[in-house]
């Protein structure tokens, strides 16, 4: 078992581990660490605790030390340093006609690489770039291609839901999306409306996903009927045409034409020699 705390490096980003050392390090505050960019400011986001050995990358490197007022001071400095190098990259690219799209600008925490994130729609040619910047910055430049969602998650905005991207908020990394998933929750198979901002199928389709496609139902206590399935009710037999698996209810065509919403517990599914 190892000693270590978790540290985010950016919002909703990635958690890393770090051995505490003889520190007393507390959830929420900001330390500096080694990593294999270099020196990095980051938070504590989980404090001390007991993790298999499994579970980290050994050697565990230490947290430096606690940041101070001047750590912070020099974070916001590298800011503004980001804002004027974001400028210069941009007319950069103009001046070579690149087909690339700047979408942020980073600042190693020892000011000893700059890192550029760009989008673009196939590989670009930038070792002329890369010499320009150099010779301005006269440090180490990294360019970096990111994907269109890696673009939301940096850039952040409001979703259809009418809430911030849950990318930027909170998802620490993205998780396989299919269009499986909502077909499987009777989803409007309509690109516009289970696409995000991104262009790529939303993330909170993965959310409800156990529940629609059974791997709970051993936590649930009463089957559901299959949909398309011949059922019998108090009110007669008749076919499952829809599920509502959040109030546990079926949309049930009688024999008669006429439809009802029965319960689960209400609906005797028959069986292939019934029918």
């Amino acid at each position: 078992m190892q000693t270590v705390v978790g540290v985010r490096f950016k919002r909703a980003g990635k958690i890393y581990y770090f051995s505490p050392g003889k520190l007393d390090i507390a959830t929420d505050d900001d330390v500096i660490v080694e990593t294999a960019r270099g020196i990095e400011y980051g938070t504590a986001v989980i404090g001390p605790r007991e993790v298999p050995d499994s579970d980290v990358v050994l050697p565990l490197k230490e947290v430096l030390r606690k940041a101070t007022e001047a750590d912070k001071n020099k974070v916001i400095d590298n800011g503004h340093k980001e804002q004027e190098a974001f400028g210069i990259c941009e007319e950069k690219i103009r001046a070579h006609k690149l087909p690339m799209k700047l979408v942020q600008v980073e600042y190693t925490f020892d000011v000893n690489k700059i890192i550029f994130y760009f989008t673009a729609d196939g590989r670009i040619d930038f070792r002329e770039l890369v010499k320009d910047l150099a010779a301005v910055f006269r440090t180490r430049i990294e360019l970096r291609q990111i994907g269109v969602r890696d673009e939301a998650k940096l850039m952040g905005g409001i979703g259809c839901c009418g809430r911030p991207l849950c990318c930027h908020t909170f998802l620490g990394e993205f998780e396989p999306v299919s269009i499986r998933m909502a077909k499987e929750q009777n989803l409007s198979l309509n690109p516009t409306k289970i696409s995000g901002i991104c262009g790529r199928l939303m993330c909170c389709l993965k959310y409800e996903n156990e529940c629609y496609c059974g791997k709970s139902q051993k936590r649930v206590k009463v089957k559901p009927p299959t949909q398309g399935s011949k059922v019998i009710t108090a009110e007669g037999e008749g076919k499952v045409i829809n599920l509502n698996q959040q109030r546990r209810t079926a949309t049930i065509l009688l024999d008669n034409s006429k439809t009802i919403v029965a319960s689960w517990e209400d609906v005797i599914e028959k069986d292939e020699d019934d029918i």
